[in-house]
C-alpha cells in the first residue's frame, strides 16, 4: 500500500495507533483524521488523559489488576472482604468482563497470561506464585481461563499445585452460548456442552 504524504508526526501517530488491537493502518488513519478534526474536544483531552494515566496507573501487587492505587479498589472493597471465592483470570480484560457481567462480591487474581512453552512462557513468567500464596485463604478457586489448549494447560497446572489444600476448585461452564444455534457451533463446543449437560 502506498504511503500518504503527511508530516512525520501524523505518520507516527497513525503507526502507533495501528499497533492497538483491532486497528490496522486504515482504521488508524480514520481515527487520526477524526482526532485531528476534533482537536479541541477529543485530541487534547485524550492526550492529557494519556499523560495522566502514564503517571498514575499501576498494577495491584495483590491481585494483578490495574488501577491508580495499590491495592486496587476491588481488593479494598469491604463488600468482598469475607468472600470465600477467588476467580482466576488470564488478564485484566477478563476481570473487567466478569465485573460487567455482575460476578458478585468476589475477589480476583490476574495471571498476566497463560502457559505457552512454544512462546517460552512458563510458570515463572506468570503471577502463579502470588496465587499459590493467596489460595489457602479461600474456600473456592474458580478457574475462569479461556477454553484453549494453553488456558486448559494452565488450569491443570494450577489445579495440581492446589491439590494439597482443601479448596474447592471449579471452572466456568463451557458449551452452548445463550442465543446460540447448534448448527453454527463448532464440534468442540458441542462435545463440551454434551459432557456438561444439566438437569432441566
Amino acid at each position: 500500500m502506498s504511503q500518504i504524504s503527511t508530516g512525520a508526526e501524523i505518520e507516527q501517530l497513525i503507526m502507533l495507533l495501528s499497533r492497538l488491537p483491532g486497528l490496522g493502518p486504515r482504521s488508524a488513519r480514520r481515527a487520526v483524521l477524526h482526532l485531528i478534526k476534533k482537536k479541541q474536544t477529543l485530541m487534547i483531552p485524550l492526550s492529557a488523559a494519556l499523560d495522566n494515566a502514564v503517571e498514575k496507573v499501576i498494577i495491584c501487587s495483590t491481585c494483578g489488576n490495574i488501577d491508580t492505587c495499590n491495592p486496587c479498589k476491588i481488593c479494598l472493597d469491604p463488600r468482598r472482604e469475607n468472600s470465600g471465592s477467588l476467580i482466576v483470570v488470564q488478564d485484566v480484560a477478563d476481570l473487567w468482563a466478569l465485573e460487567r457481567a455482575g460476578a458478585g462480591a468476589v475477589r480476583y487474581h490476574v495471571l498476566g497470561g497463560v502457559l505457552n512453552p512454544l512462546d517460552g512462557i512458563g510458570p515463572s513468567d506468570l503471577f502463579i506464585d502470588g496465587l499459590l500464596k493467596r489460595a489457602p485463604g479461600f474456600k473456592e478457586i474458580i478457574l475462569a481461563l479461556n477454553a484453549t489448549i494453553e488456558g486448559q494447560t494452565t488450569a491443570h497446572y494450577i489445579s495440581d499445585h492446589l491439590s494439597e489444600y482443601e479448596i474447592k476448585i471449579t471452572q466456568l461452564a463451557h458449551g452452548v452460548p445463550v442465543g446460540g444455534e447448534l448448527d453454527y457451533l463448532d464440534d468442540g463446543t458441542l462435545t463440551q456442552a454434551l459432557k456438561a449437560r444439566t438437569d432441566f
